[in-house]
């Protein structure tokens, strides 16, 4: 009998640890999250289920066209793709990205650029006529587009995003497993 109460302790111990160590790497290290909406087709598609790297920026800086996920609202977070980094200015000119002045390619733009009019891709702005007015984004922020600029809540309507709502960094697709896949850029 002794034993047997033994076991169940060794179980419930065993259960209690591996809950434990569940609820940590799932609050500090990893997350998943669903894809909700259409603003990062072709990339992403509504309903993908993604892991989030949440530790990726406690070690690295962010880089452009890394897809980040970050706090909206209190209520929303929001899956964008980073396209300015501090101390930059973006300006986009007949769908044609500038950061500094410079023009960058984006080439996970091509499929769209292919199918779509591209007068319709991305409607002209630059950095100061956005929300905040920046003449170059701050340090401890960054610019954020959607994919799908023409269905896209992003940094042109909302502003710069402070690195502190930044959830984490994400780029495997686990779910549909048909679109299973690390993305590369």
């Amino acid at each position: 009998m002794v034993k047997r109460e033994s076991e169940w302790l060794d179980w419930i111990k065993a259960l209690l640890v591996a809950f434990g160590l569940a609820l940590i790497v799932r609050m500090f290290f990893f997350a998943p999250i669903i894809v909700d909406g259409p603003s990062m087709l072709p990339t992403l598609h509504d309903g993908d289920q993604m892991i989030v790297n949440k530790f990726a920026y406690n070690i690295s800086e962010p880089e452009r066209f890394d897809i980040v996920v970050f706090h909206a609202s209190v209520q929303k977070d929001f899956i964008k793709r980073i396209i300015g980094l501090p101390g930059e200015h973006v300006e986009v000119k007949d769908n044609i990205l500038y950061i500094n002045g410079e023009e960058v390619e984006e080439p996970f733009l091509a499929d769209i650029n292919q199918k779509m009019n591209p007068f319709h891709l991305t409607n002209d702005f630059a950095l100061e006529e956005l929300p905040g007015r920046h003449k170059v984004i701050p340090e401890g922020h960054v610019l954020v587009l959607g994919d799908n600029r023409t269905n896209s809540t992003d940094s042109r309507s909302i502003g710069v995003i402070p690195m502190e709502e930044i959830v984490g960094k994400t780029n495997l697709i686990y779910w549909p497993l048909d679109r299973m896949k690390i993305l590369r850029e």
